[in-house]
């Protein structure tokens, strides 16, 4: 029995398979809305994904609005400005299509679209007290989880943070996966969306507010990402790969929706909001340092990891074991190609301390991190992943 009182967070309806973006219309009118805004990327928009999801709502004579200026790591004035554009227009439901960022966006235009004033007044937890208009989130990578989660991240270019707005209120009616979206990404795309979610689990999974009900849905995700992402990395139209990693990012999105992600995304949004690093990398940038310092405040946990990775040879001490989680994650990101140094994105000594002073800010991930953080330990962990 658990020894303390938990809230489970869930979405409503999610259709997986081949094809499933074929019934996009048929949700969207499921939901009594026949007037739609379609959020995305000039990416998607490029790829030709946009017009299927259009296709389907065309054939279930829903009218369309596109906002496609979705940025990268967008800046929360892109939620303001979506939603002015948008609030004159009788908008019923909100349909996000792409990565993380255009689905954040789009379940943040919808909060907005019932009322008025910044986004920004939102940022912290379950500061929305109403629930917005329906969201149908379609994700074209396997990497953010945002199509089940109540969190939706934005950058705050003043200064220079990432901040997240968390509200049950943010939670999409409907997600669809249909991996056939996905075959596209390029594999430095697979590779960085890939290692967010495998961090979601990792970080779900030793969360200290992790439940028996997590830690079923982040050992399934690890697995599934582990032995997924190198076969979808290297062979980009393995449907197989691809639907696996989809559902891994799910299941890991479920995951840390509940039990909250830890120091590793913390670390993250300083030197991805300051030297525009992709989240993906950031995340797997300071994941080995991390992962060392909080080992030790969680021995057995990280010890379960290797194991179910099937990276624990018998033998090993309890630490030893532990250690082989970071090592797995090491070679993993050798494989895939990924950057290894801060060093290659400009950062420098001399940005440590500003680094750390704001990883320090973002306490709603550090309370949820198996060790207790300081000023000196961020900067020495930073200061180790140069």
């Amino acid at each position: 029995m658990q020894a303390k009182i938990t809230t489970i967070r869930r979405i409503p309806k999610i259709l997986m398979g081949v094809g499933a973006v074929g019934e996009v219309g048929k949700e969207v009118t499921g939901l009594g809305a026949k007037r739609a805004l379609l959020i995305s990327d000039p990416g998607v928009m490029k790829a030709g994904i946009v017009e299927r999801v259009l296709s389907s709502l065309k054939g279930a004579k829903v009218k369309v609005s596109v906002f496609d200026r979705v940025e990268p790591d967008p800046r929360y004035e892109i939620v303001d400005e979506c939603a002015e554009w948008a609030r004159p227009q009788g908008i019923q439901c909100v349909i996000g299509v792409g990565g993380g960022s255009s689905l954040d966006v789009a379940k943040a235009v919808a909060v907005m679209l019932k009322g008025e004033g910044s986004i920004s007044s939102f940022f912290g937890v379950e500061l929305i007290h109403r629930p917005g208009i329906p969201v149908v989130a379609v994700p074209t990578t396997a990497g953010t989880g945002s199509e089940v989660t109540p969190i939706v991240i934005l950058s705050d270019e003043g200064e220079k943070l990432k901040k997240g707005v968390v509200s049950l209120h943010l939670i999409p009616s409907v997600a669809i996966l249909d991996p056939e979206l996905t075959v596209g990404m390029p594999p430095s795309v697979t590779a960085a969306t890939g290692m967010d979610a495998l961090i979601h689990a990792i970080e779900a999974f030793t969360s200290i507010n992790a439940t028996p009900f997590t830690d079923l849905l982040a050992a399934r995700a690890m697995e599934l990402l582990y032995s997924n992402i190198r076969k979808a990395y290297c062979n980009g139209s393995d449907i197989r790969a691809r639907s696996h990693m989809l559902e891994g990012s799910l299941l890991a999105g479920i995951a840390f929706a509940n039990a909250g992600v830890t120091a590793v995304h913390a670390f993250a949004y300083p030197i991805g909001a300051e030297f525009h690093i992709p989240h993906g990398i950031a995340n797997t940038l300071m994941l080995p340092r991390v992962m060392e310092f909080n080992m030790i405040g969680a021995l057995e946990r990280f010890a379960s990891i290797a194991t179910m990775l099937g990276e624990a040879p018998a033998g090993l001490s309890l630490r030893e074991t532990a250690q082989r989680a970071v090592m797995a994650m090491e070679r993993l990101r050798e494989d895939l190609g990924l950057p290894s140094h801060l060093s290659d994105f400009g950062v420098t000594a001399e940005d440590i301390p500003r680094l750390a002073s704001g990883v320090l800010k973002v306490t709603r991930l550090l309370a949820n991190n198996p060790r207790t953080v300081t000023q000196k330990d961020a900067e020495e962990i930073y200061r180790r992943s140069l």
